[in-house]
């Protein structure tokens, strides 16, 4: 018997119970939706580690909003820890009450010491009608115009659908529709140089000039650069026929505008350089069929 009394009296001296926090609203009263503050202070021995409730703990009716957390001051052998939690409610109860929990730990072991309940009073700005009835309500189903409101969302999704239309289309499209601007270039270009050879060829018959043989061969060789994409206007006329494979009417052509362009241009002349410019442009006829028809 005597060691049992000795037993527990030894219990008790180990769990002698730890002091309760402090917790306190910092107002008496409060508006739904403002903001107020809580007080929580606790006064221990300094070898204690002591533990301040966070976000995640239980603020009900309250709704936690942040804290302010002030450092751990000791004197005088007492330790003082002190948060205050900024909270708001919206509840209507006339009197709502909080009290947090303070963790010790003390070894493998935690212990929560509660604080006192505080009180705050709810302050309502609606006068009470003590006694009376609400009046009766009154129904309208009148509608009320609404001012229409811009559809940004659908303006956006709209403009992206036809964007992405526009690029499928091009994409399925570019080839056919390359192909049929190529040919259009190539048509109206051999249009062009038609027009304009048959200018110089008519001056030619006017004036019997070698400069226009030169300007007719000249625009001859620009026209066949550009429809066989290559440097033709800077061959010479034996790095032409070489090009063309020893063409006929080529070879013929050229020899005859040369011997015009470099020599005396005789009267018996005149016949075989209106027989080159038929064969400069039916051989030019020739080329772009061929180039029309791979393309």
């Amino acid at each position: 018997m005597m060691a049992f009394l000795a037993f527990s009296t030894a219990v008790m001296a180990q769990t002698a119970p730890l002091p309760a926090p402090e917790g306190r609203f910092l107002k008496a009263t409060v508006l739904v939706g403002e903001p107020l503050d809580y007080e929580l202070r606790y006064e221990h021995a300094p070898d204690l580690e002591v533990v301040f409730p966070d976000s995640l703990a239980r603020f009900a009716p309250f709704e936690y909003v942040g804290k302010t957390y002030f450092p751990t001051r000791t004197r005088r052998g007492r330790s003082l820890d002190r948060t205050v939690y900024h909270l708001r409610t919206f509840r209507l109860d006339s009197v709502q009450t909080l009290a947090l929990p303070v963790a010790v730990l003390q070894g493998d072991d935690t212990l929560s010491v509660l604080p006192p309940p505080s009180r705050v009073r709810l302050r309502r700005t609606a006068p009470v009608a003590a006694g009376q009835q609400l009046p009766a309500l009154r129904q309208n189903l009148a509608l009320v115009p609404v001012e229409p409101v811009f559809n940004y969302p659908y303006w956006i999704a709209g403009a992206l659908a036809v964007f992405l239309l526009l690029a499928g289309s091009a994409a399925l499209f570019r080839r056919p529709l390359t192909r049929r601007y190529q040919a259009y270039k190539l048509r109206k270009n051999h249009g062009y140089f038609l027009a304009q050879f048959a200018r110089h060829v008519e001056r030619f018959d006017l004036s019997r000039s070698a400069t226009n043989v030169e300007r007719a061969v000249v625009l001859w060789k620009n026209y066949l650069a550009g429809l066989e994409n290559s440097g033709l206007n800077s061959f010479t006329t034996r790095e032409i026929v070489a090009y063309f494979e020893n063409d006929a009417d080529v070879r013929k052509a050229l020899t005859a505008t040369d011997k015009v362009i470099y020599g005396n241009l005789q009267s018996e002349d005149a016949k075989e350089v209106d027989r080159a410019f038929q064969r400069l442009r039916g051989f030019a006829e020739r080329r772009y069929a061929s180039v029309a028809q791979v393309s």
